[in-house]
């Protein structure tokens, strides 16, 4: 069935549902467009901050009207109130600014959440998650990755995972698997080049689900890759879960630093330990002479972890075959564990469980 007969279906089987007010949710203005991807439809019901308790039954029945029609897809419905009357763009909401929330809850099936983020992207963010993922997993812990960057999801292709995860009858996902981790990413479920255009309350929604109708078998860590920046998503997974902490990637170049320590005053504002600093493309050794090149210079990340009081865990050298790996699905840390890049996550690793306490 093509997207658009999908969408029209749904649309369809939602427009007669009651909202307060005595109108209906197919005129309601904060409906959400509908999003079909290969294996999900998602929606979002926006409403005035204090009206969520009268929008949950609207909410719960507009699921159950979505799944009658859903052929096979797993129906996201969000509920959303993440706007205060009056407030204007240059004017955050309570939830925004983190006023307000309820308290944030563990994550089932899981015991340490950490979040890998950057302030820009082009860092190598994902593939430090990746591998770092892999070297906690070396280091005797059960580890699975998320994939939060719903934008721009590249954990599929850096852990070379194929086909759609399964869900169960319960309506949970089953992490998909790869080289003995767990994981889960939008990136599965999108045709070919299909782009995720959500706005922000839908991919925060998307998230939650995502993290939390996933069933994760209880893991020692789980490994969420952020987006770059400070954006909906990352705000939402540090007010809503218990974080063990946060761990930065940034390369040494100023424009990185600079953009690395905004994410940095973001965790802090809300609330989540900073674990370190990883130094990523930190250096450059020439595989026919052995010399070394700091091609972005040097210590960059180590000085602001200094000057920040976070602790440095250290640095990824900048390798050919690293990058090839990670094109072709076969990490470094998975598939020379012997090599020097895979000795450099193992000892970030370290570091990071000590950092931790974990």
């Amino acid at each position: 069935m093509a997207d658009n007969q999908l969408v029209a279906l749904v649309r369809a089987a939602i427009a007669n549902i009651d909202i307060p007010g005595g109108k209906k949710l197919g005129n309601y203005p904060g409906l959400s467009e509908i999003i079909v991807t290969q294996s999900a439809i998602a929606f979002a019901i926006s409403v005035e901050p204090g009206m969520e308790g009268a929008f949950g039954p609207v909410r719960a029945a507009a699921q159950a009207a979505a799944e009658k029609v859903a052929n096979g897809h797993k129906v996201l419905v969000s509920l959303t109130a993440d706007r205060d009357p009056g407030a204007t763009e240059s004017q955050p909401s309570k939830a925004q600014q983190g006023g307000g929330l309820p308290p944030k809850t563990a994550v089932p099936g899981v015991k340490h959440v950490i979040a890998v983020g950057s302030g820009k992207g082009g860092v190598g963010k994902s593939t430090v998650a990746v591998n770092l993922a892999l070297a906690l997993k070396a280091l005797g812990r059960k580890v699975g990755v998320l994939d939060a960057d719903l934008y721009g999801p590249s954990v599929p292709r850096l852990l070379g995972l194929d086909g759609m995860p399964v869900v169960r009858d319960d309506e949970f996902f089953v992490p998909q698997e790869a080289f003995g981790l767990e994981a889960m990413s939008i990136g599965s479920m999108l045709k070919g080049d299909q782009a995720v255009i959500w706005r922000g309350p839908v991919a925060s929604s998307g998230l939650r689900q995502l993290l939390r109708e996933t069933a994760w078998s209880d893991l020692d860590i789980l490994i969420v890759d952020l987006p770059p920046g400070t954006g909906d998503i990352n705000l939402s997974l540090c007010q809503q879960n218990e974080l063990a902490g946060a761990v930065i990637v940034s390369t040494p170049q100023d424009l990185a630093l600079i953009d690395a320590r905004k994410a940095m005053d973001m965790f802090k504002k809300l609330d989540v330990p900073l674990l370190g600093i990883v130094e990523n493309m930190s250096y450059f050794v020439a595989p026919d002479t052995g010399n070394r090149y700091d091609i972005f210079g040097h210590g960059g990340a180590q000085k602001a972890a200094k000057e920040l009081g976070v602790p440095f865990l250290g640095e990824i050298p900048l390798h050919m075959a690293v990058r090839e790996q990670s094109d072709t699905g076969k990490p470094i840390v998975a598939t020379n564990p012997e090599g020097v890049e895979a000795a450099a996550f193992a000892e970030l690793a370290a570091r990071l469980l000590e950092a931790g306490g974990l």
